[in-house]
């Protein structure tokens, strides 16, 4: 059983398909159909139902799907401890970031570890922290952004915290307002990002907790989108506090949340208990050296 057989397989019930599969490994559907049918073969079970262009594990399928990510995570652990015999000459650094607030927090530092590191490739994937949180008990990353607090089964080192600010189309009634408490935008119109993010669950607690769920006009993952969306009139909006000012344009308004539990607390997080390369932990000491061990704020 090959490990790259495990990682197609992986692939086609990550992303519901083989068409869809073939695409993230940048490889063609016979190839992707062919590598599933021998790992079948091998193992004398079939591992999916294949439901039109859809795939759906088998009890079998569950089994091996669980064993095999454990299995890639333990590979990527053991690159990682040889890399470390190397030191910080060669390897790579598995880094998920999340859109909001990747630019304003870890590009400074991407260009520090590029020349303290220079045999260090950066492997960087972007997602919402939901995904990345996800991807980081499958193995895939081995830090993460997200935002705290996280699940116990994680660890995090503060980056960064700070409030945010409720982004206000002008005519908007409470434009003038110096703070706003959540529950006087119950009435409004709220522009959430898509799915994964981690700021909408931010959000949607403090609605709950006021005794009300959001009205949701639309969703984005594009920053400068959402603030466009509030500018013309069709919603509010949420951004941190530095995020707010940097992508303000003259057609909206930025108010401060007064709302307890919605502070923006970005941290970076890691597996509890999982090897960390030296890499990634030189990544988090860079991280504690430019915002300190509490995080900035």
């Amino acid at each position: 059983m090959e490990l790259r057989t495990l990682r197609v397989f992986v692939e086609v019930v990550r992303q519901g398909g083989f068409s869809s599969a073939a695409k993230a490994l940048f490889s063609t559907q016979p190839t992707v159909s062919k590598a599933v049918k021998q790992l079948e073969d091998e193992l004398g079970v079939p591992l999916l139902d294949r439901i039109g262009h859809r795939s759906q594990l088998t009890a079998a399928g569950e089994i091996v799907y669980r064993r095999a990510l454990t299995l890639l995570a333990e590979r990527e652990g053991l690159v990682a401890e040889l890399d470390d015999l190397r030191g910080l000459k060669r390897g790579s650094l598995r880094l998920g970031l999340p859109p909001l607030g990747a630019s304003t927090l870890f590009a400074p530092l991407f260009a520090i570890f590029r020349a303290r590191y220079p045999g260090i490739d950066i492997r960087l994937t972007e997602h919402g922290s939901k995904r990345l949180e996800e991807m980081l008990l499958e193995g895939e990353v081995e830090l993460a952004g997200s935002l705290i607090p996280v699940r116990e089964v994680f660890e995090a080192q503060p980056v960064r915290r700070e409030p945010l600010m409720v982004v206000l189309p002008r005519a908007h009634p409470l434009a003038g307002a110096e703070s706003i408490g959540i529950a006087a935008l119950a009435s409004s119109p709220f522009i959430l990002f898509e799915g994964g993010f981690a700021l909408n669950q931010v959000l949607e607690d403090a609605c709950a907790r006021n005794g009300f769920a959001p009205q949701v006009a639309a969703r984005s993952g594009q920053i400068d989108f959402v603030v466009e969306l509030a500018g013309a009139g069709l919603g509010i909006a949420f951004l941190p506090r530095t995020i707010a000012e940097q992508r303000a344009t003259p057609s909206v308004v930025l108010t401060r949340l007064d709302e307890p539990g919605t502070e923006w607390q970005m941290a970076l997080v890691w597996r509890q208990g999982s090897y960390l390369s030296h890499a990634a932990r030189a990544w988090l000491d860079l991280a504690r050296e430019v915002y300190g061990p509490e995080g900035s704020g």
